[in-house]
């Protein structure tokens, strides 16, 4: 049987979402991938190169890890693995103890996230309902979403001109496009004002012309130290709620119910963030950017992101294809993730409204609220040698304090 249905003459017509086990005919699939491969690569380059991991490592473990997570989905949600934000603060932190030990925070971090997604799938959704409500799901959504944020606005200022030209080609193709240049408007964006700044020499190829053409990636064994351990453990709720948040607003955006698929997505990515830790990459998670893609073209096909999934392999073992992708000006990144961020933080309140959260009730409000000011505004607090940003505290604020205050309520109620 194959694993994707060919969805029509393998054309796109207007309107027309393409469910995740669709494809469309291979050269429009292999498109649609390249502009997954776009979305993702500025991020997954950063993270690494922030932390002192390999490059080329967390590429081909990105690769290999979104494969995997397709394979253990069953190609039923779709989503890029890419190198996690919520890795920078524990991993900076633990940078003098050396990669061995880095890494072997990843691998433990992995580890727990892949005992969470067992847990969830052999307790069912009822688990999940419980702890991960809509109003907890929906939040976290608007999170990983606006949390990003000032990456796009700080980006874009750097380059106002390109940044705008670049929205604008993506809103224009996205709003008012037909066919592929519908499609494939966030591709369309990026190109054009990578050509813009080609032209304004705001692109530096040196780099590209010092990088080789073939090389291997650098391989590292892990070691596992329980005070780097112990920086992970926010990483992991993290990891689990953006798992959680990734497969509501894939079901909201598709209009299916998924959630008998969020075991399943929390073990691929544990996995895929194991496997990483063991070889020598950074820890991965389901991309917004890439929902935000999803949520503009209404190509939900695994097939592109298996797409993507290879090409970032073998990326990994071209120092050059790595390089030439590094030159895409900060404007442009600006530019095209204002508008995909922009679109995943609606998703979540789509979450909120298709499940009619009440937002008038006082545990919802005031916790929700809160969370979503301390991700937004980057709450960044210091325990000890560790440095947690936002992302974390909003997570850990309306994952575990909406569940104790509504048991607490119940309880004084009952």
């Amino acid at each position: 049987m194959a694993l994707w249905t060919v969805r029509g003459d393998g054309r796109p017509t207007d309107g027309d979402a393409i469910a995740p086990q669709e494809r469309l005919s291979w050269p429009r699939t292999i498109g649609f991938g390249v502009q997954h491969l776009v979305a993702m690569a500025g991020a997954t380059i950063l993270v690494p190169a922030t932390t002192g991991l390999p490059v080329s490592t967390t590429l081909l473990f990105s690769g290999v890890g979104t494969l995997l997570f397709l394979l253990i989905t069953r190609n039923r949600v779709p989503s890029y693995l890419g190198a996690s934000f919520a890795f920078i603060a524990p991993l900076s932190a633990a940078r003098d103890e050396g990669i061995a030990a880095q890494l072997g925070g990843v691998l433990a971090a992995g580890l727990l996230v892949i005992i969470i997604g067992v847990a969830v799938k052999a307790l069912g959704v009822r688990l999940l309902e419980a702890v991960m409500p809509p109003v907890v799901t929906g939040a976290v959504v608007v999170l990983i979403g606006l949390n990003l944020s000032h990456r796009a606005t700080d980006s874009f200022a750097q380059q106002p001109l390109p940044a705008v030209v670049t929205m604008g080609i993506i809103l224009l193709c996205g709003v008012l496009g037909r066919g592929l240049s519908f499609r494939f408007s966030v591709l369309i964006g990026v190109v054009v004002g990578w050509a813009l700044g080609f032209w304004l020499d705001l692109v530096d190829t040196a780099a590209v012309g010092r990088a080789a053409w073939f090389g291997l990636p650098e391989f590292h064994a892990p070691e596992l130290r329980p005070t780097v351990t112990l920086l992970m453990l926010p990483v992991v709720i993290v990891l689990v709620a953006e798992n959680v948040g990734h497969v509501k607003a894939i079901g909201a955006l598709t209009g299916r119910n998924l959630d008998g698929n969020v075991g399943d997505s929390i073990i691929a990515n544990g996995v895929s963030t194991a496997l990483a830790g063991f070889g020598g990459g950074s820890g991965t998670t389901t991309y917004s950017e890439n929902i935000g893609v999803m949520g503009v073209t209404k190509v939900f096909s695994t097939a592109a992101y298996a797409v993507t999934g290879v090409a970032a392999v073998l990326m990994a073992f071209s120092p050059k294809v790595t390089a030439v992708l590094a030159t895409i000006p900060a404007g442009v990144v600006g530019g095209a993730t204002l508008v995909l961020l922009g679109l995943i933080s609606l998703v979540g309140v789509r979450v909120w409204m298709d499940n009619r959260v009440d937002l008038t009730n006082p545990g919802n409000a005031l916790v929700g609220g809160a969370a979503l000011v301390a991700g937004v505004g980057d709450l960044t607090l210091e325990l000890g040698d560790m440095e947690l940003g936002g992302l974390v505290w909003g997570s850990l604020l309306v994952v575990i304090l909406h569940p104790v205050l509504r048991w607490l309520r119940t309880a004084r109620h009952s």
